[in-house]
Formats: structure tokens, sequence, C-alpha cells
């Protein structure tokens, strides 16, 4: 089991593969797993083209502002906040700085925990 990941590590994978969704290379990358539980870096360029997740999330943003918009609703972000985001809600970040970036923490089953 891997126990740290360091940033800049994590980083050098960004972008990654070219698929569908992400035309310029996938803009995240996994940096530690332990069951349902996933730590990954989002450095979004541009616009955020994300859907909603099957678990619940946790963003830390880690450098950069911007918006996150959740269910409509829109909430400023800067270095040094943390946003929670329920399994299955819309949401997106925007006017976003060019040097954003967020830790974000999945965990849980599929659908959230209950409230």
């Amino acid at each position: 089991m891997k126990a740290k990941a360091t940033f800049e590590e994590v980083l050098s994978r960004i972008p990654g593969p070219v698929t569908e969704d992400w035309l310029m290379g996938e803009r995240f990358a996994v940096a530690l797993t332990h069951g349902s539980m996933s730590i990954e870096y989002y450095a979004p360029i541009g616009d955020d083209p994300q859907t909603p997740h099957e678990q619940d999330e946790v963003y830390f943003i880690h450098r950069g502002i911007g918006k996150l918009v959740i269910g409509g609703k829109r909430h400023s972000c800067k270095a040094g906040d943390c946003l929670f985001v329920a399994a299955g809600v819309k949401h997106r970040f925007e006017n976003f700085s060019s040097d954003f970036g967020t830790w974000v923490v999945f965990w849980g089953p599929k659908g959230g925990e209950s409230p």
C-alpha cells in the first residue's frame, strides 16, 4: 500500500491520456487509494468538463482562485479552502485562475453516505 504521494510526482502525470472527454489530456492524476478512498489532484485549464461523481467528495484548494458551482450555487474559493460535494450533484469550477489546482478526496459507497 502506497502511504505517501508528493505534489511534484502527481503533477508530473498531468496531462494524462487524451480521451473523448479530455481532448487535451486528462487534467487529473490519482495520488493515493485505499478501499473506497481515492485522492487525486485536479488542474483544469480553460473550462471544467467534469460530470457528477458516484461518490461523495471534498476539494482542498491547493493554489489559485475560482468559483465552484455546486447544484447551481456559486462558491468563491481560494488556496486553503475546503468544499464538499455530495455524490451525484452537478458541479464544476469556473472563472478559475491559470494556476488553479485542487486536491480532491473521493470516498464511500456509490450514491454517497446518508446525511
